[in-house]
């Protein structure tokens, strides 16, 4: 199984939040006292980041993991604790995880977030490219270009969570990394967002340099009725803790009132 970290009521409604690529479920810390005060709160790792194992993969070979493999991940954590729905919000490659579940098991996933998030992260010859060099060399080679991309002040990384996160990076697994890359490289879930019935929300970082708010904006003109919110912040969405945790809030208030969050919870 992932490593996973459960928090909140159990009676709540179930919400399991999904991290980014060289991060961990730490990156949702700032959330996690609003979120787990109405919800049952599942974050999880990533396979090989923080305190999941890359053996968890299904095939870790060169090229074989897919974002679907990842998915399947999550889903065996909701059947373990009974959950025949959850609701889901996810910062980048954890959006995507939960854009293919909104996709291919509706049923499953009563809404959605997606921070950060794309439904195409770009050709796959650059991430099989980083896939390759973190195979040979580690993580190391990345730790000097991840602040740029990740934060929009470069500063942030000296921060005490700023270091913290890219702690994450430079002690995950290269295999269970590489192997995310692999995922990445082959997700393209365009033409699947009309499918996408979940109450969605889709927030931009107007400073995000990583996926720029034409991927937010692709995100939502795919997906039937969502809403996008941009906020002031870079990739991973750490500078403005307050404003990721109050759009995320109003939206599951939302989903609360529409019945979404009505939903069945093990005894």
């Amino acid at each position: 199984m992932l490593h996973h970290h459960l928090v909140g009521p159990a009676d709540a409604p179930p919400l399991v939040l999904g991290p980014s690529l060289g991060t961990s479920k730490a990156v949702w810390e700032p959330q996690l006292p609003s979120l787990s005060r109405r919800f049952r709160v599942l974050r999880f790792d990533l396979p090989g980041h923080g305190g999941s194992s890359a053996d968890i993969l299904p095939a870790p070979e060169p090229g074989r993991t897919t974002v679907g493999d990842l998915a399947s991940l999550v889903l065996d954590l909701a059947n373990q604790y009974g959950w025949s729905r959850f609701h889901y919000a996810g910062i980048s490659l954890g959006g995507a995880i939960g854009t293919h579940l909104a996709a291919h098991h509706p049923d499953r996933v009563a809404s959605l977030a997606l921070v950060c998030s794309s439904a195409h992260f770009g050709a796959a010859q650059p991430w099989h490219e980083r896939a390759d060099l973190v195979r040979l060399q580690g993580t190391a080679p990345l730790l000097e270009t991840s602040p740029g991309r990740w934060f929009a002040d470069r500063s942030f990384a000296d921060s005490p969570f700023g270091r913290r996160l890219l702690g994450t990076l430079a002690a995950a697994d290269p295999v269970g990394y590489a192997a995310c890359c692999d995922a990445l490289a082959a997700y393209d879930l365009r033409p699947d967002l009309a499918t996408i019935s979940a109450p969605t929300l889709v927030v931009g970082g107007a400073l995000d340099t990583a996926t720029p708010l034409k991927h937010a904006r692709e995100l939502a003109e795919g997906i039937a009725d969502s809403v996008l919110e941009t906020i002031p912040c870079g990739h991973l969405a750490v500078e403005t803790p307050r404003a990721l945790q109050d759009v995320l809030v109003d939206h599951l208030r939302t989903a609360c009132a529409e019945g979404a969050m009505r939903v069945p919870l093990p005894d």
